[in-house]
């Protein structure tokens, strides 16, 4: 379905930041291009129409979390501070983190 070897650049997991104006751009972009099955690869196609690099920040836990199961630390909220987006927490867990936080 993809014509070349490699993706473009591009946000993996479940959420990204942006302004009003670039979604504006990005929902041109996406009318020049043939619809991709993959959401965050075809973000990344748009991003590369508009010479736009997506760009990773810390607070962006798309791979997880490594906590140590039987710290205390996992209970303070200050452990989730810098995370804005976190996957592959069971439900029982993000109860747990909103409690907290």
């Amino acid at each position: 379905l993809y014509n070349k070897n490699i993706y473009p650049p591009y946000a993996g997991g479940g959420g990204f930041i942006m302004d009003g104006a670039l979604a504006k751009r990005l929902h041109k972009a996406s009318e020049t291009l043939e619809l991709y099955p993959i959401d965050d690869v075809f973000l990344g196609m748009c991003l590369e129409v508009l010479k736009v690099p997506p760009v990773g920040h810390e607070g962006f836990k798309t791979f997880g979390i490594v906590k140590n199961k039987n710290s205390k630390m996992n209970k303070e909220p200050c452990f989730y501070r810098s995370m804005l987006v976190v996957h592959k927490l069971l439900p029982p867990e993000l109860l747990q983190m909103w409690d907290l936080v």
